[in-house]
């Protein structure tokens, strides 16, 4: 080899190590935010995440019977009254029993008619046989067998009454299964989601998918998570002001409307690295005109609730309106 090979190769190393150093020692520049975080414009502040959901709470819509949709009479955000019809059941089954109930209540009817002939009857022949002036014309037996089948008949007269009612109830029971199959709306409000459709089967009781989504979004509420331990700080009353995710520029005043006075574990997760899965929080209910922020259901607010400082001692205004 020769002689200059290996300083020659020292050198080189020797200068690409300074150009690693050097190019390792440059600043990495910070990443920039996507959008600008919200500021408190109070001096003194609980901040926390807000659910935006309907005045009336964002009702999951049931069945109270299961079996296959026939028919979905909404669409996705239209407005509908209450007690309009949502959705349909297949009713064949039912409408078939319905006619068997009403035939078992002509034939129920028909009974009674024929009981009160045969008591009209009975009747008749004891009285015939007690105008008898004759005592030895007819029999005593004979005279108690006739009272006897009067008091049997009037009793078969009874009972065909208490069988037309029984009838006519389990006419009503299965009128009111014929009703029950089409779901209707509790409130006026609008339709958010639809996860139903004709020939998909509904189930009844508690779906973690709701079958429909409903809410009066006349005016909208938002659902405040207040960390517990912020909770004392808390008063009811206190003003608060909402921010849309995404856009600081755009936020409004909100108003007061309750608090629940139970502490649960926290649902609406923010998705910092900080955040604890296990935290407890107090729900605070505000309310704002959607004509102010346009946002909507289930979407997240950033607000901020005016409070006293942490250095505040007392007791805090849990019990402060509802």
């Amino acid at each position: 080899m020769p002689k200059y090979t290996l300083p020659v190769i020292a050198a080189l190393g020797f200068i690409f190590a300074v150009y690693s150093v050097m190019v390792g020692a440059k600043p990495i520049p910070l990443s920039q935010h996507v959008a600008e975080p919200a500021h408190a414009p109070f001096k003194s502040y609980i901040a926390g995440a807000g659910i935006v959901e309907a005045m009336t709470d964002n009702i999951s819509i049931g069945t109270s019977l299961p079996g296959i949709v026939e028919k979905v009479f909404v669409k996705r955000g239209e407005h509908v009254k209450e007690g309009e019809p949502l959705f349909r059941l297949d009713g064949r089954e039912i409408e078939a029993e319905l006619g068997v109930k009403r035939a078992d209540l002509a034939r129920a009817k028909a009974g009674v008619r024929e009981a009160e002939a045969v008591l009209a009857d009975a009747q008749k022949q004891f009285e015939l046989a007690s105008g008898v002036s004759d005592r030895r014309a007819i029999s005593a037996d004979d005279m108690e067998r006739r009272r006897n089948a009067a008091l049997i008949a009037r009793a078969k007269v009874e009972s065909a009454r208490a069988q037309v009612s029984s009838a006519k109830a389990a006419l009503t029971a299965t009128q009111t299964n014929m009703e029950r199959l089409t779901t209707r709306a509790p409130v006026s409000g609008d339709v958010m989601q639809i996860n139903i459709r004709p020939g998909e089967y509904a189930q009844t009781g508690a779906l973690p998918t709701p079958l429909m989504l409903v809410g009066n979004l006349d005016r909208m509420h938002v659902r405040v998570d207040i960390d517990e331990n912020d909770a004392w700080r808390f008063r009811g009353g206190s003003p608060a002001v909402g921010f849309v995710r995404g856009n600081r520029d755009i936020t409004a005043r909100l108003d007061f409307v309750r608090v629940e006075p139970y502490v649960v574990p926290k649902k609406s997760l923010t998705g910092e690295s900080t955040e604890r899965v296990d935290t407890r929080v107090l729900n605070a209910i505000y309310s704002f005109d959607p004509k102010e922020l346009p946002v909507y259901a289930g979407q997240q607010l950033d607000v901020f609730i005016e409070a006293p400082p942490v250095s505040v001692k007392g007791s805090a205004g849990l019990k402060g309106g509802s």
